[in-house]
């Protein structure tokens, strides 16, 4: 944190300023008497200002009264030394909702009285871990459904063939008998064939897909279907540039999301669902095995007002045979996670009582003169 403290104790001009703006997280100087003195273009993105604006106020204008981010400056000044803060919550109406970070803060040494302070997104370093685990647990599921595509199927062929004949020649008040083992026979070998889709291996065929075309076409399907007495709400960015994706899959993702949350309302007199879509720039991901670092500004959501995921299934949602459902499989939100993770994507969760949040992050499409 040395380098980076002497750098900010003097204004940003030239190679230092270029080196700052280059860090992913943001990063302010905070005079003696609170004011903000200098501030990265992640700092400008993450507190919605423009450096000048930044200056022209307090830290405390921007974070609730009374914020842990205040009194961690305090401790700075006092101690005259760095002190890191982990997990702290400084949303607020100016900055917006879910601003979780870890905090490392520092003194300056040639500044007395000054701090420099670094902030690390807590809620996308979380949405990475989530979906790296969801793509490993699908990895097992691949394997698993390879095994059992070998060991249970044919077998469960034999034994749906021979209740067939029993059928035949059985009494009437037997019948119901070999129809249950038919019936539970041929539920088996679906629930392997959807596992079946896991250890599909082949790249993804993609083309330049509107978002938009695709959640309409979702929204008809549901209002025909199973969303048929709920009120489905859009709020569209109509600026939005095309995703690079497979347009089948996409439907299936949302589909699958909206069929989710129409169950969670369902009920509800008040219960409606809402379908959303955002350009968010600054989220950059690092893509393994290469330099290149993708960005995901496009942010496609499916909010209800359901009463919420219950908080011990919140980190785990995405693994497979995971369900809050009674006669659920758990494996919808997990091929959920496979597909938005094939398309280079990321997909979380955010939910309370009353609010539940899908959110999906994906690249825009570049044509060749952009790349």
């Amino acid at each position: 944190m040395r380098g980076a403290r002497e750098v900010a104790a003097g204004p940003i001009p030239g190679t230092n300023g270029q080196i700052l703006d280059a860090l992913p997280h943001p990063l302010i100087l905070v005079d003696p008497q609170g004011r903000i003195v200098e501030a990265n273009m992640a700092a400008e993105s993450f507190f919605r200002a423009s450096a000048q604006v930044l200056r022209r106020h307090p830290v405390s204008h921007f974070v609730p009264f009374g914020s842990p981010l205040l009194m961690l400056i305090s401790q700075v000044r006092e101690r005259g030394a760095p002190v890191n803060e982990y997990k702290v919550d400084i949303s607020s109406p100016r900055i917006g909702a879910e601003k979780i970070v870890d905090i490392i803060a520092a003194p300056v040494t040639d500044r007395p009285g000054a701090v420099v302070l670094m902030l690390q997104e807590r809620g996308m370093a979380e949405k990475i871990d989530r979906q790296l685990t969801s793509r490993g647990a699908a990895r097992t599921v691949s394997g698993l459904a390879t095994m059992l595509a070998h060991e249970i199927k044919n077998p469960l062929s034999g034994i749906r063939g021979a209740a067939q004949l029993l059928e035949a020649s059985a009494a009437e008040d037997d019948r119901p008998l070999t129809r249950l083992i038919m019936d539970e026979t041929d539920r088996i070998v679906k629930l392997v064939d959807r596992m079946e889709v896991f250890s599909d291996e082949r790249p993804v065929e993609r083309e330049p897909v509107n978002i938009h075309v695709v959640l309409d076409h979702v929204q008809r399907l549901a209002n025909s279907g199973f969303a048929r007495n709920i009120p489905i709400n859009v709020e569209y960015d109509p600026s939005l540039p095309l995703v690079l994706a497979n347009r089948d899959q996409l439907v299936q993702v949302f589909l699958n999301l909206v069929k989710n949350a129409s169950e969670a309302v369902a009920g509800e007199p008040t219960g409606e669902i809402t379908l959303t879509t955002a350009y968010r720039p600054g989220i950059r991901l690092s893509v393994p095995g290469s330099r290149e670092r993708v960005s995901l500004p496009l942010e496609f959501c499916v909010r209800d007002n359901g009463p919420g995921v219950p908080e011990d299934l919140l980190p785990h949602l995405f693994d497979p045979f995971v369900t809050t459902k009674a006669n659920g499989s758990g494996l919808g939100l997990a091929l959920v996670a496979k597909i938005i993770g094939d398309h280079g994507g990321v997909i979380e969760c955010d939910s309370q009582p009353g609010r539940t949040v899908f959110r999906i992050l994906m690249p825009a499409y570049a044509t060749q003169d952009e790349i």
